[in-house]
């Protein structure tokens, strides 16, 4: 249903990301539209992490394997960074990077935050290389997700990880996609996860949002791209009546029983109704999650200026949020 509510001007940019957003403006726009996929794509490839970066001098050791796929879909790339510092088992968080359901790899720079938590705490780092869309729409990109946890799960002892401390984590299409995982993990009785870490996710394929309005044109991932996006993964079911909750977690009914969330995005993005949204469902519903709307802050901030003030106590609470879950 479309929110009728009267849009005002949108809140301003933080005065340490507003400038260099102008220079990030400068080399890509803030609506993407279909034909800009290829050189998205072709941008995220080129900066993409190498195994030595993936590493952290030493910090982990890296290792690319691949898993089976759901329904005899072909196998599904993952990437293993063991943290050096551990003689034990350990925790993993199962990375799913972003890049709007249709680029990025699990080599992409979005990773970095997954693996600078993961080492302070000593646990391991899984990232999957899903399909993307449009060549694989829905349900191919969460069902390969699914597919990697419950890999993870199964193998868990053999990798030296501990099945029962997994953490579900991912930025802007990631974060939906590990929202799904989470109710897909819940519905079909597989692994039970210790949380899920959703970092300015992309929920509703409706775009209806104030904050989508507000920022149609404006800052980074605006309401064009995420139409771009979802109309890639969906086709003409996007806000339609037939799609599902897997792929849409804002689409669900029921969000209860579902591990605890940490949910975060910026008062400056067109998903912060859409994030606020959700996290108010999982309260209603009885589950536990705890929000962030950082001021001023445009989409994946803390990935394209991780040196501003708000960047640092971003990271910094995140940081803490997993330690205490963790710690329970």
């Amino acid at each position: 249903m479309t929110d009728t509510t009267t849009v005002g001007p949108p809140p301003p940019f933080d005065r340490e990301l507003a400038e260099p957003l102008v220079g990030i403006l400068a080399r890509r726009p803030s609506s993407m539209t279909p034909d800009m996929i290829p050189g998205d794509r072709a941008r995220i490839k080129a900066s993409s992490l190498t195994d030595e970066q993936l590493g952290r001098d030493g910090a982990f050791t890296v290792e690319h394997m691949t898993v089976p796929g759901a329904g005899g879909a072909g196998e599904v790339p993952v990437l293993i960074c063991r943290p050096t510092a551990v003689s034990g088992e350990c925790g993993a968080i199962l990375h799913i990077h972003g890049g709007g359901m249709v680029a990025g790899t699990h080599h992409s720079v979005e990773i970095i935050g997954d693996l600078e938590r993961a080492e302070a705490l000593g646990l391991a780092v899984v990232a999957v290389d899903y399909r993307l869309a449009p060549e694989h729409p829905d349900p191919a990109p969460v069902e390969d997700c699914y597919a990697a946890l419950a890999w993870l799960a199964d193998h868990a002892d053999s990798l030296g990880l501990r099945g029962d401390r997994i953490v579900v984590s991912g930025p802007s299409a990631g974060g939906g996609l590990a929202a799904g995982v989470a109710l897909l993990a819940r519905d079909r009785a597989g692994p039970g996860l210790l949380g899920q870490m959703l970092l300015c996710p992309m929920t509703d394929d409706r775009c209806d949002t104030v904050s989508s309005r507000q920022f149609d044109g404006r800052g980074i991932w605006d309401r064009t791209s995420n139409i771009t996006g979802w109309t890639a993964l969906l086709g003409d079911r996007r806000g339609s009546a037939e799609v599902s909750r897997y792929a849409a977690p804002a689409r669900a009914e029921d969000l209860a029983d579902l591990p605890p969330a940490y949910i975060d995005a910026g008062s400056a993005e067109a998903l912060r109704d859409e994030a606020v949204a959700y996290a108010s469902r999982l309260w209603q519903a009885g589950s536990q999650a705890e929000l962030h709307i950082w001021p001023g802050a445009f989409h994946s901030f803390d990935e394209w200026v991780p040196s501003a003030r708000i960047s640092q106590v971003a990271k910094h609470t995140r940081l803490e949020w997993l330690r205490r879950l963790i710690a329970d």
